[in-house]
């Protein structure tokens, strides 16, 4: 225990090194390719920025994870080399390169991230049931004593739980028909969305975000597979409510769509929409999505014009 002064003691040392050198063991890092992958702990971290952000810069992850400069530019000239990363152009400032992840580079971090999905399991499953809610509480203790955000979060994203599914049609319906005057048409067609995902729910393939904040549900978002395309994803069902908007919540679960996207394989992700949810166009287009066809019809009890868009990982 700390004394009361907060002192740190050669006792807090050695106990605090103790810890590092048993989770470097548990976990691999000394092994000279991570995951028994031919890339180092620091190479598999950059390829895993890359995979999940948009649109990263060098300087980014520079500052993202405290890495020297000329380390990191040998780790992308590395990855560029052997076809995992290609640069363009900023077309905000010609000086700086954007770097994205190619296809294969997509599925080199794909086969890191299985190999570390399995990593874990294994470690949890070797721990008594008895012990495991209090080994995850002191793993969330530990992150938010040592890297404490710097201000209350304005919300969270979570995978959905049991209720998710009534709230998501129940809200849906009534903020269309308060904000565009649609029917209850549209509710049944909400309700067969969120039948289909839960009845045909792939963990792998398929995942429903809920942002909430102090357990109050703000917006959802749905990615789930293509029935027919085994490369395509379809984008379903976002909605962000009246009093949350302009947070940037809608662009947040967006995000977190094409991250798994990219993580589960897919090569296409693709959404409809009608013409008149201009906000949600915004969102989609800043996101890399395209506009590829339109049709009008009647429905929800209203003239729309449909719309589909796609956007290629």
């Amino acid at each position: 225990m700390l004394a009361l002064d907060s002192e740190i003691t050669d006792s807090h040392i050695t106990a605090f090194r103790r810890f590092n050198r048993c989770y470097t063991r548990k976990i691999g890092t000394l092994r000279e390719g991570l995951l028994d992958s031919e890339f180092s702990l620091t190479e598999a971290r950059v390829i895993y920025e890359l995979a999940t952000r948009e649109e990263l810069t060098a300087g980014e992850i520079v500052r993202e994870l405290d890495l020297d400069a000329g380390y990191l530019s040998r780790i992308l000239r590395k990855l560029e080399e052997v076809g995992l990363l290609k640069r363009k152009a900023s077309l905000e400032d010609a000086r700086q390169a954007i770097l994205t992840m190619t296809r294969r580079g997509r599925e080199a971090f794909a086969d890191l991230n299985e190999r570390s999905n399995r990593q874990a399991r294994s470690i949890l499953e070797a721990v008594p049931a008895s012990k495991l809610p209090e080994l995850l509480h002191a793993m969330r203790t530990m992150e938010e004593i040592l890297s404490p955000a710097p201000e209350r979060a304005p919300y969270i994203l979570r995978n959905h739980r049991p209720g998710d599914m009534g709230w998501v049609v129940y809200r849906q319906g009534v903020l269309y028909a308060q904000e565009y005057g649609w029917d209850e048409t549209y509710e049944a067609l909400a309700s067969r969305v969120v039948a289909d995902f839960v009845e045909g729910y792939d963990p792998g393939r398929d995942r429903c975000w809920i942002a909430e904040r102090d357990g109050v549900p703000l917006g959802c978002i749905f990615l789930v597979h293509h029935p027919e395309l085994t490369d395509t994803a379809k984008l379903r069902l976002l909605h962000v409510e009246a009093q949350v908007r302009g947070l940037g919540l809608g662009k947040a679960l967006v995000g977190e769509c094409m991250r798994f996207a990219r993580a589960a394989g897919y090569r296409k992700v693709t959404l409809w929409t009608q013409s008149i949810l201009t906000a949600a166009q915004h969102i989609y287009r800043q996101a890399g999505f395209r506009l590829v066809r339109e049709e009008p019809h009647h429905s929800f009890g209203a003239d729309l014009i449909a719309q589909t868009w796609e956007r290629e990982l």
